[in-house]
C-alpha cells in the first residue's frame, strides 16, 4: 500500500468520524454509538457500505497502482484493528487511572457483592445453557461458563466518564468489580483449556504466557500455580507501577514532553509482563493505570490531561470504529444457530441485570444504581471474543454457540451504552454534578499513607 492510497483512506475515515458523530449529536445519540455504526458502515459487515474496499478500488484506478484493492483494503483494516488495541489499552489505563484509592476503601462492601454474584450467577448460566446441548462436553461448558461471567465495562466506561461516576461509590464499585471478575473468568478459562487436556496449544493463539508453554510440566498443579502468580501479579504490578511512576516525576517533572512516553511505556510493560503470566494486556492495562492514579494525579493534574487527550482524542475513537467493523450481522442467517442465540442473549442479560441489581440492593443502593449496575455487566467485547476464539480453534466451542458469542457481543455492545445514559440521566445525573445519595462522593481521608 503507497502512501498516497493510505493517505486518502485514512482521510476519507477520519472524514467519517468526525462528521457523523457530530451530525448524530445532534439527535442525542452517543459518540460510542455513532462511531461503532461507523465502523458497521465502512467495513464488510453484511448491511454496512463497504466504504474502505469501494475507497480502495477508486484509488487504484486513479493512481494507476497493480497492489490490488482487496489487498489495501485488507491491511487497512488490519492498521485500524491495531490502533483500536491500543486505543483499548489507553482507554482501560485511563479507567484504572480515573480509580480513587482513596474511594476503593468506602466501597468494599458494593465490590464485593458485585464481584461474587456477577461472576457466580451468569457464569452457572452459561455453563447448564451448553450443558444442555452437549451434556457430556464438560470442558464447552467451562468455557462457556466464562465467557458468561466476564464483563467488558469498556464500552460503557465513557458514559460513566461523561457523566462524572468513575470517582464515586458507585462508578468505583463497578470499575473495581470488573478487573476482580475479568481476572476470575481468565482463570475458568484456563481450567477449560486444562479440561481439554490442550493447555500447551493455547499458548499457540496470541498467548505469551510463560506457564501455558510449561503446563505439562506443572501437571496438576497448574491452576493453583496460575492463581498464585495472578495474585502475585496484581500486587507487584500495582505497587511497583506506582513506584516507578513516582521515581519518573521526580526526575523529569510531568510537565516535561517526555513524561507522557515514559508514563506509557511503564503501562506497556506492565501490560506485557500480565500476557507473561497469563493475563489480558486489557486487566493488565487497568492495573497499570490503577498503580499510575495518584501519580498522573499531581500537579493539577497535567499529566493526566495530556493522557486523556491523547487516548479521547485519538487512539479510543478507532476502538469503537474498529468493534463496528469486526461485526457481522450474516450470521443470523446460518441454519440452526437462532435457536441458540435467542437462548445465549436471553440468558447472559437476564443473569447480569438480575445479579448486578441484587449486588446493589443488598449494599443500600437505590433501584437506579442497581439497574444501571446489571446494564454495565452486560456488554461483551474483546475479552470474549477472544476467548471464543480460543475455544473455537481448540475444539471446546461448537460452531453455533461462536455464532452465538458474535451476535451476542453486537447486540450487547449497541445498545446498553445509551440505555446507562438514559437511565442515569432520569436519576438527574449530569457531567460535573454527581448528585447525592447513590452517586455522590463520598468523604474519605485525604492522607495517603493511610492507602
Amino acid at each position: 500500500m503507497s502512501d498516497v492510497t493510505f493517505l486518502v483512506l485514512f482521510l476519507g475515515l477520519t472524514a467519517v468520524m468526525a462528521v457523523f458523530p457530530l451530525a448524530m449529536k445532534r439527535a442525542g445519540v452517543p459518540s460510542v454509538i455513532s462511531l461503532l455504526v461507523v465502523g458497521m458502515l465502512v467495513g464488510d459487515t453484511g448491511i454496512g457500505l463497504d466504504l474502505i474496499p469501494r475507497l480502495a478500488r477508486a484509488i487504484d484506478f486513479l493512481v494507476g497502482s497493480t497492489a490490488g484493492a482487496a489487498e489495501t483494503a485488507r491491511a487497512f483494516t488490519l492498521f485500524i484493528d491495531k490502533l483500536g488495541a491500543l486505543g483499548l489499552m489507553f482507554l482501560m489505563a485511563l479507567a484504572g487511572m480515573e480509580a480513587d484509592f482513596k474511594l476503593v476503601g468506602t466501597c468494599r462492601k458494593p465490590v464485593m457483592w458485585l464481584s461474587v454474584l456477577t461472576f457466580f450467577v451468569p457464569a452457572a448460566g452459561g455453563f447448564f445453557l451448553y450443558r444442555h446441548y452437549f451434556p457430556e462436553a464438560v470442558a464447552g461448558q467451562v468455557l462457556y461458563a466464562s465467557l458468561f461471567a466476564s464483563h467488558s465495562v469498556g464500552i460503557v466506561f465513557p458514559v460513566m466518564r461523561e457523566l462524572g461516576l468513575t470517582r464515586t461509590r458507585f462508578g468505583v464499585s463497578v470499575l473495581v468489580a470488573t478487573v476482580v471478575t475479568d481476572v476470575a473468568s481468565i482463570l475458568l478459562l484456563a481450567v477449560a483449556v486444562q479440561l481439554q487436556g490442550q493447555v500447551g496449544a493455547a499458548g499457540g493463539v496470541g498467548s505469551l504466557s510463560i506457564l501455558e508453554r510449561h503446563a505439562e510440566v506443572l501437571g496438576g498443579h497448574y491452576m493453583a500455580v496460575f492463581a498464585a502468580a495472578a495474585a502475585l501479579y496484581v500486587v507487584v504490578a500495582v505497587l511497583g507501577v506506582r513506584r516507578i511512576g513516582r521515581a519518573a516525576v521526580r526526575r523529569v517533572g510531568p510537565g516535561e514532553d517526555v513524561m507522557v512516553t515514559l508514563m506509557l511505556l511503564i503501562i506497556l510493560f506492565a501490560a506485557l509482563a500480565g500476557e507473561l503470566v497469563g493475563i489480558n494486556f486489557i486487566v493488565g492495562s487497568f492495573i497499570a493505570g490503577l498503580g499510575l492514579s495518584r501519580v498522573v494525579r499531581q500537579q493539577d493534574m497535567r499529566l493526566f490531561r495530556r493522557f486523556e487527550s491523547i487516548g479521547y482524542g485519538f487512539l479510543i475513537p478507532f476502538l469503537f470504529v474498529s468493534i463496528g467493523m469486526k461485526t457481522d450481522f450474516r450470521v443470523f442467517a446460518r441454519p440452526g444457530s437462532v435457536e441458540i442465540i435467542v437462548l445465549t442473549i436471553a440468558v447472559l442479560v437476564g443473569t447480569k441485570l438480575l445479579s448486578g441489581y441484587a449486588a446493589l440492593r443488598a449494599c443500600g443502593f437505590g433501584r437506579r444504581a442497581g439497574l444501571a449496575a446489571g446494564l454495565m455487566t452486560v456488554p461483551q467485547l474483546s475479552a470474549t471474543l477472544t476467548a471464543a476464539a480460543i475455544g473455537k480453534g481448540l475444539g471446546i466451542l461448537d460452531e453455533r454457540f461462536f455464532n452465538a458469542v458474535i451476535v451476542l457481543s453486537i447486540v450487547t455492545t449497541l445498545p446498553v451504552p445509551s440505555m446507562v445514559r438514559a437511565l442515569l440521566f432520569k436519576r438527574g445525573v449530569r457531567r460535573g454534578n454527581a448528585g447525592t445519595g447513590d452517586f455522590a462522593i463520598p468523604d474519605v481521608v485525604q492522607d495517603e499513607d493511610l492507602l
